[in-house]
């Protein structure tokens, strides 16, 4: 069983804008990013389980002549608010690293 961190060749975060965050991952081969979509391990239900975001404020795009896949969230706190510990949004993937990817 291979890790989403195996089968990406970019695995990132970034803002988008100051009340979202956006997750991008690029993948080395259609094949692989088949495979992730077949696990159904990035669906909507699922993200909002491991983040603890409600599903009506999750997006998933898939854009395959590119092999990437971006999922967007509002973050729990603006950047630059007090509460906020990642003004950029760029420590926030850390939980994709590990998903495990069942082989097909």
């Amino acid at each position: 069983m291979a890790r989403l961190r195996d089968l990406t060749k970019v695995l990132r975060s970034k803002n988008a804008g100051p009340f979202m965050v956006t997750f991008d991952l690029l993948f080395r081969t259609r094949e692989d990013m088949d495979r992730v979509v077949d696990a159904d391990i990035l669906a909507v239900a699922n993200i909002s389980r491991l983040l603890e975001v409600a599903r009506a404020h999750i997006e998933v795009y898939a854009y395959l002549p590119a092999n990437a896949i971006k999922i967007t969230i509002p973050r729990k706190h603006s950047s630059g608010a007090f509460d906020d510990s990642d003004v950029f949004g760029c420590q926030q993937h850390a939980w994709m690293l590990d998903l495990e990817v069942p082989d097909r």
